[in-house]
């Protein structure tokens, strides 16, 4: 006879969920699985709102399930582990970002890009090995293998390091990758919104001279006297894109709505490199011949593997990188939406799940 899902899930858990592609959340009780031989059970103390959460709520990419809990964000403190588990202890503060569950043994899992796995499982929105959706950070408790689980250094306040675990190793591994981590290389970062501002800021790190690119001259200063980007590039100015024009070795475009290429393209050197890591939900205009007369590059990155997610916020404890946040309680998180679509934040939200989930809601 088959088990109930009280049975295969005893553990009792609660968050905010949507149920439909309106997207609004509301209270909502369910279960995880015991904590199983390798696994570690979490005590969510923050989650950030990535804008891919906005995405997913609503069903734009068209992959949606529901109900949702969302939240790949995610940070906490151990609270058990399972007998087999080595990486951790009852206490330790521990992450857990976009990834749950992968194949382990394809090409890609075998060279530490599980995050490019053909079944890599999601943290929300998925289902996982067992056949049982995947619910993610906003909510109490979370239970994930300890393969998937980052160790949190202790030097590095938990809220602000959360949208690391997202925003962090999304702009981290295309620098590393595409070799843009060198002293002397010019980089482009468009757009300052959650991915932006931490791009800035490990770019800044591994030496680089760092230039915005953005549509809003108000954020001018903060780029450069907050974030200690080199300069700033307004790129609807003709002018000042003419003046560019060939001057840099890489660009991160972080934007995540549909916005001419072909200026970015003009502002690469020869042989550059222009990386994607906006989820555009709609096709780009992508000219070829620009590409053709300087051997450019137009390429795609997701995430990162665990191995480097692990290097990537022991380099962020290193160097005190931290994102921008503003902390919000759970019953917050609707108007947290309605702001993150207008860009109403710098930049990043993060709920203080810990102190203001309430099961009796």
């Amino acid at each position: 006879m088959e088990k109930s899902p009280e049975e295969v899930h005893p553990v009792k858990v609660f968050g905010w969920a949507a149920t439909d592609t309106s997207g609004t959340l509301s209270p909502f009780k369910f279960s995880r699985r015991a904590t199983g031989d390798k696994d570690v059970k979490l005590k969510i103390l923050y989650c950030g709102i990535c804008h891919s959460d906005l995405h997913q709520l609503k069903n734009e990419w068209g992959f949606s399930k529901y109900p949702m809990v969302p939240g790949h964000e995610i940070v906490g403190e151990v609270a058990e582990v399972g007998s087999k588990v080595e990486k951790f202890k009852v206490g330790d503060k521990a992450g857990v970002g976009c990834l749950v569950g992968s194949c382990r043994s394809c090409e890609n899992c075998n060279n530490d890009i599980e995050n490019y796995c053909s079944k890599g499982i999601a943290t929300y929105s998925a289902m996982y090995h067992d056949g049982t959706p995947t619910y993610g950070g906003y909510s109490d408790i979370i239970v994930v293998d300890e393969h998937f689980v980052v160790r949190v250094p202790e030097n590095m306040p938990l809220a602000a390091a959360a949208p690391l675990l997202c925003a962090g190793i999304t702009t981290y591994s295309p620098l590393r990758y595409f070799g843009l981590d060198k002293p002397g290389l010019h980089v482009g970062v468009v757009g300052l919104g959650g991915l932006g501002h931490v791009g800035v800021k490990f770019a800044k790190a591994l030496g680089v001279k760092v230039t915005v690119i953005s549509t809003s001259q108000s954020k001018q200063k903060e780029a450069i006297e907050h974030l200690g980007a080199d300069s700033f590039l307004i790129s609807s100015d003709p002018d000042q894109l003419q003046a560019a024009m060939g001057t840099m070795d890489g660009i991160l475009d972080t934007v995540a709505a549909t916005h001419p290429v072909l200026p970015l393209i003009g502002l690469l050197k020869t042989n550059g490199k222009l990386i994607m890591l906006g989820g555009v939900a709609k096709p780009l205009d992508l000219p070829i011949f620009p590409l053709l007369m300087g051997r450019k590059l137009v390429a795609g990155s997701g995430i990162g593997g665990m191995k480097e997610t692990q290097e990537m916020i022991d380099f962020a404890a290193k160097h005190n990188i931290t994102a921008d946040i503003e902390v919000i309680p759970m019953d917050y998180v609707n108007t947290a939406m309605e702001r993150l679509a207008k860009a109403d934040v710098k930049y990043r939200f993060v709920i203080d799940v810990a102190k203001t989930l309430k099961p009796d809601e």
